[in-house]
């Protein structure tokens, strides 16, 4: 049923023209309050939360996954009392990579918020797409469940640290200009566990895992075509952001980021403290995309030099929403000295719109 409503649903809100929303603003000095802030924000334009990380099975292989729900708010009459009115969409991506026999599986979910199938919750994290969900549990702990053709995920994440507030305080700029910025923390190493299905078989898997949550209402430049993220666990309980947000020459609009060393302070990276050099190239044969998947980054910072060359699990790790209104995207699990974590790219397929 999700699936049918997903056509008129674009259908409307591509068409609407009613006058736009009067969408919440981003500010500084807003400050991040729990549990209220893990919940959703819905008079900002989107907000997501994202979960990835690395899973191990019994036998010791490796496996990468991604479970991330958006919500959006559209560009159509919020005074529309009809309860067909497209007011709020939720959609949600869920992914397993298997390097062992080089596939992806992939599945997503794509609704208008209500009828019992789509809900958000303010108060706390708890946002449910027909059978997917993700929840906060009362001691803090996150569950979710999502997935596709082939695969299911039954995860548990136990939060090891406190939260990290990316930028400064939670104002994250992603832009040159003040107002293209959102608020951001994230919840690094996060302990794993849970069941997933392969082909079929229950399987037992601990890992580790990185979540990030973002809301905003204005996030691109008007000369970005797509961003890089690196999300990353270190060994030794370290956690550290990447990003860099680029034009279709390939040069950075902005770039930022966030060191917080075993035990540590975290430090808000600036532009200037970032250097982001792309590495081999993997191209897609499904969509022509080149994506360079093997990037080195290197970050000064006050005492020391951070260089970060990134290897990917999995060269293969495309993922094309378009069916559910979404873009195609890179999204892989990698390994760096001393650390593992995720790796997203946007806008090599196609310029992101938002």
């Amino acid at each position: 049923m999700m699936r049918v409503l997903a056509l008129p649903l674009l259908a409307a809100m591509a068409m609407a023209a009613a006058p736009m929303p009067n969408w919440a603003v981003v500010r500084p000095g807003v400050p991040i309050v729990f549990p209220r802030d893990h919940g959703a924000h819905p008079d900002f334009r989107t907000e997501w939360w994202y979960l990835t990380g690395w899973l191990q099975t019994a036998d010791g292989k490796p496996l990468g996954f991604q479970v991330t729900f958006f919500r959006t708010r559209p560009a159509v009459d919020q005074a529309n009392p009809s309860r067909f009115a497209p007011r709020q969409i939720l959609f949600a991506h869920a992914a397993l990579s298997d390097p062992a026999n080089a596939r992806l599986l992939h599945g997503q979910r794509l609704a208008r918020a209500g009828f019992g199938l789509a809900e958000t919750a303010t108060a706390d994290m708890d946002v449910r797409l027909e059978d997917w969900y993700l929840r906060r549990q009362p001691g803090g702990t996150l569950v979710t469940r999502a997935s596709g053709p082939g695969f299911a995920l039954d995860l548990a994440f136990t939060p090891t640290q406190s939260p990290l507030l990316q930028g400064r305080a939670g104002y994250s700029q992603k832009g040159p200009n003040p107002a293209e910025a959102s608020h951001y923390y994230s919840l690094p190493q996060l302990k794993v566990s849970g069941n997933i299905v392969r082909g079929g078989r229950v399987q037992r898997v601990t890992g580790t895992a990185w979540m990030d949550r973002e809301w905003s209402s204005t996030l691109l430049n008007a000369r970005a075509i797509g961003w890089d993220w690196l999300g990353l666990n270190m060994d030794d309980g370290g956690a550290l952001t990447l990003f860099r947000v680029r034009d279709k020459a390939g040069k950075a609009v902005w770039a930022g980021g966030s060191w917080r060393p075993r035990g540590g302070a975290s430090i808000n990276l600036l532009p200037s403290q970032i250097g982001w050099q792309d590495g081999p190239v993997w191209r897609s044969v499904r969509t022509g995309a080149r994506y360079p998947v093997s990037p080195r980054v290197t970050v000064t910072l006050p005492a020391r030099t951070l260089v970060v060359p990134v290897t990917p699990l999995m060269a293969d790790s495309e993922l094309d929403s378009r069916r559910g209104g979404g873009p195609v995207y890179w999204e892989g699990a990698v390994r760096v000295p001393g650390g593992k974590g995720y790796l997203e790219m946007t806008g090599y397929a196609a310029p992101l719109k938002m």
